[in-house]
């Protein structure tokens, strides 16, 4: 057996509730900081990156509302007649489209298995 350092005179007993629930509340602290703080911090994250998808989402598909009603009134009347939105439909479809099929090209396929 190793021979304590304090002697028993010295030791403090009166107060080991208190240690005992200190170095407890120290230990879950520490097993808190190591597991809950990097999963709030990468949940905040997604939680971030979504919200940012959805608003980019809403922005994307609002001008392209509005560039078809620009469109749509600036298309000359003489040119396509008096009911020409499918023009501007046209007009700003078509690079959409075009974009999706080189995209559609560009993937790669699954492998079977």
């Amino acid at each position: 057996m190793r021979p304590s350092s304090l002697s028993a005179s010295e030791v403090n007993t009166t107060d080991w509730p208190a240690q005992a629930a200190d170095t407890i509340e120290r230990v879950v602290q520490s097993v808190r900081d190591k597991t809950t703080g990097p999963a709030i911090s990468a949940v905040r994250w997604v939680v971030a990156g979504l919200f940012l998808v959805l608003v980019g989402v809403m922005v994307a598909v609002l001008l392209v509302v509005a560039l078809v009603r620009v469109i749509d009134v600036y298309l000359p009347s003489s040119l396509f007649g008096d009911h020409h939105v499918w023009a501007a439909h046209t007009v700003v479809g078509l690079p959409l489209f075009l974009a999706g099929l080189v995209l559609l090209a560009k993937r790669h396929p699954v492998p079977d298995r």
